[in-house]
């Protein structure tokens, strides 16, 4: 909740469409989500072809170097609209998004 809170005070905030539909089940109403976000000045960006793209192709890196199915591609399309779109992600996952978004400044 610290890194939230100095992220919300030195700059806007930002998510995309997966981390959105992550938040749904948590609210009571769609209404009740989008208010809530206008409140905190989270602005929801949707992800661009490029950046689907990138994704993907690191998803195959993945697999290809035997990464198992505990990774879905909403994790690397995470990662790769971060990459392109922000200045840091915050995160609970210790090592991933280092790992494969390379220069990526992930908070914990």
């Amino acid at each position: 909740m610290e890194h939230l809170e100095k992220a919300f005070h030195d700059g806007s905030l930002i998510i995309d469409v997966i981390i959105y539909a992550e938040l749904a089940p948590q609210f009571g109403s769609r209404n009740l989500l989008d208010r809530t976000l206008a409140k905190l000045g989270i602005q929801m960006l949707f992800i661009e072809q490029e950046i689907a793209y990138t994704a993907g192709r690191k998803w195959k890196q993945y697999r290809k170097a035997g990464g198992k199915r505990d990774r879905i591609l909403a994790d690397f399309l995470i990662g790769a609209h971060a990459q392109s779109k922000a200045d840091i992600l915050l995160s609970r996952d210790r090592g991933f998004y280092k790992k494969y978004f390379k220069g990526l400044k992930v908070v914990y």
